[in-house]
C-alpha cells in the first residue's frame, strides 16, 4: 500500500461515549488496507482493552500510552501529568514528521487541553506542521474552538441515553 494520497484533520468530540472506539474503528479499517497507524493515548494508563488487543494488528497499528494512574481533576494535575502529555505530543510529532505513520490518532488530547496539560497553540502548531498526506484524528471531550475550526471532519457525539443513568458502572470490554 501506498499510503495517503490526501491527509486530513479529524476531531470527535461531545459528551457522549463513542469517540475513542469511532477512532479505534477507522485504524482497523486503515490496518484492512495495509496503512501504518500510530495511536497516542493522552491521559490513559495500559488497562485498557485496546492496549492489549491493538498488538495483535502489528505492525499496521501501534499504540503508545502517556498516563497515571489516577484522575486528574481541573486545576489539580501533577509535574508528572504535564511531562507525560509533552512527552506523548512529542512522540506524536517525530512519528509523523518522520513518515513512519500513515494515520495519527491523538487519543484524549481534547482532554488533556481541557486540563491545561497542553495548550491549544501547541495543538494548533503540530496541526500546522502535518505533511498533507498523513491523517490526523483528536478525541476528546472539550474541544476547544480552534481545534475544530482547524479540523476537516468534526464530529460530536451527543448523549441520548446511557446506562450510567440507570446505576450500571462501566464494564471491561465495553466502556474499557
Amino acid at each position: 500500500m501506498a499510503g495517503l494520497e490526501q491527509g486530513l484533520v479529524q476531531v470527535y468530540t461531545g459528551e457522549a461515549k463513542g469517540k475513542s472506539t469511532a477512532a479505534f474503528g477507522l485504524a482497523l479499517r486503515a490496518c484492512g488496507h495495509g496503512l501504518k497507524v500510530l495511536i497516542v493515548q493522552f491521559m490513559k494508563t495500559p488497562d485498557y482493552g485496546e492496549h492489549k488487543a491493538f498488538p495483535r494488528l502489528a505492525p499496521e497499528v501501534e499504540v503508545k500510552t502517556f498516563g497515571r494512574k489516577g484522575f486528574i481533576h481541573r486545576g489539580g494535575a501533577r509535574p508528572e501529568d504535564y511531562e507525560q502529555a509533552r512527552a506523548a505530543l512529542a512522540f506524536a510529532r517525530e512519528a509523523m514528521l518522520g513518515g513512519r505513520v500513515d494515520i495519527l490518532i491523538l487519543d484524549e488530547i481534547n482532554n488533556a487541553l481541557y486540563f491545561g496539560l497542553l495548550t491549544e497553540e501547541e495543538v494548533l502548531a503540530f496541526l500546522a506542521e502535518r505533511p498533507p498526506q498523513v491523517e490526523v484524528v483528536l478525541t476528546g471531550r472539550n474541544a476547544p474552538a480552534g481545534i475544530i475550526a482547524a479540523a476537516d471532519l468534526v464530529t460530536e457525539m451527543r448523549q441520548v441515553k446511557h446506562p450510567y443513568q440507570k446505576g450500571i458502572k462501566a464494564r471491561k470490554g465495553i466502556e474499557y
